[in-house]
């Protein structure tokens, strides 16, 4: 009887293990359900110094690389303000500018149609006398923009195409701002925040030949929490039946 007891408790034992992973496999399927909505490497844009245009600061629209979108970048000061692709955060590419100003911005524009729960994240860095200080912000409109989350780019850091530096990547959860679900356009925005005296990386002056650059910016969309719910669900339930069958 002891041993046909302990061989109960041993295959019960084993049906919760089995269960567990089959749970955890089904949470790792709804997240690997994420959708890239854009994404910029960069990889395979050739933008040399003079290419912006030169009477607004502008940068012309790049096409992301994956998905569809579209990313300029913007500098209120024409003259000596320069864009660039220099290597990357372990790539080979990355879109850098110099001469920035408090308020000049990268900014991309997606369609979110069909998509929520967006989450955008990049890499970023920047030259000893390129700016530190800086704001994520998005808009719906194109116009009218919310700073959503500020941060402070670390000290310079050097990229290089053959190894990833993980201390300038960001990642920001904007699935609580519902109103950019479901958008013809949205829009968001990496604004530098840093004032001219004090606000380069290394604690100096920001210099006009300070650079800032950005790599792998991406805007995806994530399950909503009612889908891994159910995924959860889904493990208890195989539980459930295993167990009952077991029993019976």
């Amino acid at each position: 009887m002891e041993t046909q007891t302990n061989f109960k408790l041993l295959y019960e034992k084993n049906i919760v293990v089995l269960s567990g992973i089959l749970f955890c496999a089904g949470i790792s399927s709804v997240i690997a359900q994420t959708n890239t909505i854009a994404d910029w490497t960069f990889e395979s844009v050739s933008i040399l110094a003079q290419t912006n245009t030169p009477a607004d600061g502008n940068v012309l629209p790049i096409a992301a690389d994956v998905g569809s979108g579209s990313l300029t970048g913007h500098h209120a000061t024409a003259v000596g303000s320069e864009f660039s692709t220099p290597s990357g955060n372990g790539s080979s590419k990355a879109l850098s500018a110099n001469n920035w100003l408090a308020n000049d911005y990268w900014q991309a524009q997606v369609s979110t149609l069909t998509y929520a729960n967006l989450i955008v994240v990049w890499d970023q860095t920047a030259s000893a006398t390129g700016p530190k200080n800086w704001a994520l912000q998005y808009s719906t409109d194109g116009t009218a923009f919310t700073s959503f989350f500020t941060y402070t780019v670390p000290a310079a850091t050097a990229w290089n195409p053959s190894t990833a530096a993980t201390t300038t990547s960001y990642n920001v959860d904007l699935t609580s701002v519902l109103s950019l679900d479901n958008l013809s356009a949205a829009y968001f925005r990496l604004v530098d925040t840093s004032a001219a005296t004090g606000g380069a990386v290394n604690g100096g002056n920001v210099g006009t030949s300070g650079t800032g650059r950005i790599d792998n910016f991406a805007v995806l969309s994530v399950p909503e929490p009612t889908s891994l719910a159910l995924a959860a669900l889904g493990g208890f339930a195989v539980l459930g039946l295993s167990i009952f069958k077991k029993r019976n």
